[in-house]
């Protein structure tokens, strides 16, 4: 159980495309219009992680429909890339509005993430429930309770430097290097599937 905790803890902190997004939105409006967006990708992390456990179960789907996701995933992230280039004032017309919609598809064409689930915490949590009942889902509850933990003292910290990155000569350089940090993770994320493909021929 500690181990579950430990992952979601880890998680949390690991630099991807919900906390760019996370740090994107609190520049731009602030500590607790982040709150937002954390919680979204939360609750659809924790869908991802039922609906693998659910499929692991019955269905064993390969490897490669994750990679071909991923692909999907690199396109959204530059699409959010390119309209966060384009912000050079805090409060200005130009900022990026991280709907509903945007968030969710962030986090579900993410193959890294299904890929973690499925290979790191599913086989945890079902070992788990074979010693407890229902322990898969206490093992899914402390991942996400760390994740959300650590995800949240990330904000806290990035948000108490707000005043200094809203600094109008910081501001076009900041949301610049999310921009790149976006496009990073697409090309790796799908770079990541092209060399999978590329073992399979």
């Amino acid at each position: 159980m500690i181990i579950a905790f430990l992952l979601g803890l880890i998680g949390g902190v690991v630099p991807g495309p919900a906390l760019a997004a996370t740090f994107t939105e609190i520049l731009q409006s602030g500590f607790l219009k982040c709150l937002r967006i954390i919680l979204l990708a939360m609750l659809t992390e924790t869908m991802v992680a039922l609906f693998s456990m659910g499929v692991l179960t019955s269905l064993q789907l390969p490897y490669a429909f994750f990679a071909g996701l991923s692909f999907v995933g690199a396109g959204v992230l530059i699409w959010i890339a390119s309209m966060i280039w384009k912000i050079r004032e805090i409060d200005s017309g130009e900022k990026v509005n991280f709907t509903i919609g945007r968030i969710v598809s962030m986090i579900l064409t993410n193959g890294v993430l299904w890929t973690f689930w499925i290979t790191v915490c599913i086989p945890k949590a079902v070992a788990l429930g074979n010693r407890i009942f229902l322990g898969q889902y206490l093992f899914l509850t402390l991942v996400e309770a760390g994740w959300l933990i650590s995800t949240v003292g990330a904000a806290a910290l990035f948000s108490a430097f707000r005043k200094t990155l809203s600094n109008p000569r910081i501001v076009p350089l900041t949301f610049k290097l999310f921009a790149i940090t976006f496009v990073y993770f697409a090309l790796d994320m799908a770079w990541g599937s092209v060399a999978y493909f590329m073992k399979l021929r």
